[in-house]
């Protein structure tokens, strides 16, 4: 009974899976409407061996019996998948014919020994895909295509080609993918005339032509086998569509992501406002935070007392901050570059690392990028040295005694260059002790300047790093960005700080800065001199006195740690 059920239910799947296999090759053979888009010179292959390949392809996917998702007759598709089949479907169709028929004339009844029209969707005597793609390779290829950047229309680029570059402007010899997934063109050629003049000519050619669709960008030509006669590396265009290369507006959860930053970052600063009266907080508070062992936290509220004398570090550790933004802000504006809000990152140590302010427009040129990356910098750095400065001085002032708050001497070696300064100006006296008492403002200064100098490290999109890929080029920011992440692995810059930063900076920072529209003119002396020196400062304020030297000149008793 078992038997007879199992052959009568083969029988009948067979019979209908026989109707559908008909019906499906009568709607292949059927002559499909042409669609005339711009897609379908996305297609298109450079030599008979892709094309074949490609077509293979197709043909597997388009199988009923190795795809459960098959050949829906032309219903409920994808538009770009319809494109696809379309410009392969007449030659699929023979296929299939030319392998059914060789099927149909070998096919045996299981009933019996008369024929049945039974249809193979796959040929016998070839294999169906080309062995050159993977399954993994076509799902990828099938979902950058769907959810991909939108590409460079290749009718416009044709037309782009043939219109505005030529003989008196940039002879295109060669094209290119461009851009993170490819969905732009590089045109590689022969320049005819000085860059400037030349990418200008071609800037106003394009708006011209395509009005605000695409973007043009002048780069240094990849893996060019030698520099420009003319001087200068050689220079090729890449063409993106507007919405591609420009990045996004905000959004509202990022305008919410951005408000709880800065209110945890107020919390970090009044933290480092408590944190600096160490020798004035009760005991169980002090042994929580300083003995490894201590488990139990003590009662909160035994800080509360010391919030309000906190709240001066706090005001000037988030006024550095703030100022430094505004800088960026100002510096932006006369170039008519738009910036995001700033996203600020909370730090027990130093209240906070700073903020990142992503910008919101492209960049005209190197000089633009290395201007508004140097201005946030030198804005805090400045308000910085004014309070580090004025609480030096109100150290040495009897009248200021009350104001004085007790901290480690040894905290002073944390830096090379405000070590010494604290050292010429509040004497070997004073320094050579257990502890020092300064002048909040100390604090608030010494805070802002390792901030400021942690931000200038040439790596990744940090503003050292824009800096750097703006005034000497992105091969020299690599080159810098890995002896930077060498130091402060080895803790030769930072010190206890450099573990900690050097993890921000991978998971938050690490990228560079995307190119300018024109990325291959120089910037002046004056600003590579400018960053070169501000690089020099970095080092000098992150390099760690080491005891040899704070013995030397006493700063602390290095003897007693």
């Amino acid at each position: 009974m078992g038997t007879l059920t199992s052959v009568a239910f083969a029988a009948a799947t067979n019979i209908r899976f026989r109707t559908f296999h008909c019906n499906l090759r009568e709607k292949i053979k059927t002559p499909m409407p042409k669609v005339t888009s711009p897609l379908r010179e996305r297609y298109r292959f450079s030599s008979p061996e892709e094309t074949r390949g490609f077509k293979a392809v197709v043909k597997c996917l388009g199988n009923d019996q190795n795809d459960s998702r098959g050949i829906d007759g032309g219903e409920n598709r994808d538009t770009k998948s319809s494109v696809i089949r379309d410009s392969t479907v007449e030659t699929a169709s023979r296929e299939e014919e030319d392998a059914d028929e060789k099927s149909n004339s070998s096919s045996i009844n299981e009933f019996g020994s008369d024929k049945t029209p039974y249809v193979s969707s796959r040929p016998s005597t070839e294999s169906p895909i080309d062995p050159t793609y993977s399954s993994f390779q076509i799902d990828s290829f099938k979902l950058m295509e769907l959810l991909g950047p939108e590409r460079v229309d290749p009718a416009d680029v044709k037309l782009i080609k043939d219109t505005i570059f030529g003989y008196s402007t940039f002879w295109v010899t060669k094209e290119e993918p461009f851009g993170d997934l490819g969905e732009g063109i590089l045109f590689l050629g022969n320049l005819r005339g000085k860059r400037e003049d030349v990418f200008a000519k071609l800037q106003r050619k394009l708006a011209e032509l395509t009005g605000d669709k695409y973007n043009l960008f002048m780069i240094e030509e990849p893996n060019s086998e030698g520099p420009d006669p003319r001087g200068g590396a050689r220079v090729s265009f890449g063409l993106l569509r507007k919405e591609v290369s420009e990045p996004g507006p905000t959004t509202l959860w990022q305008y919410v992501i951005a408000f709880i930053l800065f209110l945890l970052t107020i919390g970090s600063s009044v933290e480092l406002g408590i944190a600096s009266q160490i020798n004035r907080l009760p005991p169980e508070v002090v042994r929580y935070f300083t003995d490894p062992n201590a488990v139990e936290p003590p009662d909160m509220e035994l800080l509360y007392p010391f919030v309000d004398s906190a709240l001066p570090l706090a005001y000037g550790v988030l006024g550095i901050l703030l100022f430094h933004e505004l800088g960026h802000f100002l510096a932006a504006v006369p170039k008519k570059v738009k910036l995001s809000i700033p996203y600020f990152i909370p730090n027990i140590t130093l209240g906070s690392f700073g903020a990142i302010t992503q910008f919101k427009s492209i960049l005209p040129d190197r000089s633009t990028k290395v201007d508004i990356s140097l201005a946030g910098p030198f804005a805090g750095a400045a308000l910085s040295v004014s309070m580090f400065a004025v609480g030096l001085f109100l150290s040495t002032n009897p009248d200021a005694a009350s104001d004085l708050v007790q901290v480690p001497s040894m905290l002073f070696q944390g830096s090379l260059l405000l070590g010494l300064i604290s050292r010429a100006t509040l004497g070997f006296a004073a320094m050579h002790a257990t502890t020092v008492s300064i002048h909040p403002l100390v604090i608030a200064g010494w805070c802002g300047l390792t901030t400021t100098a942690f931000n200038m490290l040439p790596v990744g999109c940090l503003d050292g790093g824009r800096a750097v890929q703006g005034a000497f080029g992105k091969n020299v920011l690599v080159t810098f960005g890995l002896s930077t992440y060498v130091m402060l692995g080895l803790r030769v810059l930072g010190g206890p700080l450099a573990l900690p930063w050097g993890l921000y900076v991978l998971i938050c920072q690490r990228t560079p800065e995307k190119p300018c529209l024109n990325d291959v003119t120089e910037v002046g002396t004056w600003r590579k001199a400018l960053v070169g020196t501000a690089i020099i400062l970095v080092v000098l304020i992150l390099l760690p006195v080491w005891d040899e030297l704070a013995e030397e000149v006493g700063i602390g008793l290095v003897n007693t740690f």
